[in-house]
């Protein structure tokens, strides 16, 4: 069974920006392979093996992202629900501090830029939660409670 991708059009945008970058970069890599190929003996050619790690590493990511794009499923936007769900974003407030977060999915993750997955303890705790509702947040360091002030 193949695995579905839940992500954002935007999530789903950036994929798509990032495959065209990296398609783009394969002409620039062969070069770089060929120009290392003419210094000599391939076995001892640090700019060979490097070039061909880089190659690599590219075409994996190619590969990843393909497959992504190929078994995507894209979150739409919940409209009027007042309930936490994937593709909310929510605004917390605990004391003087906000916090705002998107829940997202896991390819498209990025804590430090607020999107949250659904299947990390933060999106866990806020999945099903209204305005109004305390939610707890467990950190490395402690736990912190929170207010769900407003979900769009």
């Amino acid at each position: 069974m193949k695995k579905l991708f839940r992500l954002t059009q935007s999530g789903v945008d950036e994929l798509k920006t990032e495959l065209d970058n990296l398609v783009a970069k394969r002409s620039d890599i062969a070069d770089a392979i060929k120009t290392a190929r003419e210094l000599g003996d391939l076995a001892e050619n640090a700019e060979y093996q490097s070039a061909k790690a880089e190659q690599d590493r590219n075409e994996t990511r190619i590969a990843d992202i393909e497959n992504i794009l190929q078994n995507v499923e894209i979150i739409k936007k919940p409209h009027g629900d007042s309930k936490v769900q994937l593709g909310s974003t929510v605004k917390l407030k605990s004391g003087g501090k906000m916090k705002e977060f998107q829940v997202v999915g896991t390819v498209e993750a990025d804590p430090l830029s607020g999107k949250i997955s659904d299947e990390s303890p933060i999106g866990q705790a806020l999945l099903g939660k209204k305005v109004g509702d305390r939610v707890e947040i467990a950190t490395p360091t402690d736990v912190t409670a929170y207010k769900v002030i407003s979900i769009n």
